[in-house]
């Protein structure tokens, strides 16, 4: 059912906790199966990710997905970090079974939202990247 890499990433997790003092965070949820993913970003002057940090809650393949998600935008800059979608996740894990597709659309979100986070506190703007539609703590309160 799960690929070699998808035991592998959940059983050993890359990247897993928090950052202090982050340069941007991201939190992403899914009502429907209960999942919710964190990401952390420490990006340097140059606009290239040095750090990475996820905190998971949900089912294996939501861990497995943030962190391979981690690894794919650990040492990209912002820009390079945008272009990584939910199919080169997956991808990279050797696929997915069809009804876990989800846990790496929350992946790919999640390093959106912490992209927008760090967009924000910069005031910048990074092209092509869009506001999330709405926080999990939004979601939560209302």
């Amino acid at each position: 059912m799960y690929s070699e890499k998808v035991m592998d990433h959940f059983n050993n997790p890359r990247n897993m906790g928090e950052i202090e003092n982050p340069s941007g965070v991201g939190t992403v949820g899914n009502a429907k199966c209960g999942d919710i993913m964190r990401m952390y970003l420490d990006v340097d002057g140059a606009g290239v990710i040095r750090d990475v940090k996820f905190k998971t809650f949900g089912c294996g393949a939501a861990v497995a997905t943030s962190s391979m998600a981690t690894e794919l935008v650990k040492g990209k800059t912002v820009e390079e970090a945008l272009k990584v979608t939910n199919k080169a996740v997956m991808e990279a894990l050797d696929g997915l079974p069809p009804v876990k597709v989800h846990c790496s659309l929350l992946a790919e979100e999640a390093i959106h939202a912490a992209l927008w986070d760090y967009a924000k506190r910069q005031g910048i703007v990074i092209e092509g990247l869009k506001e999330p539609v709405a926080d999990i703590d939004e979601i939560a309160e209302g």
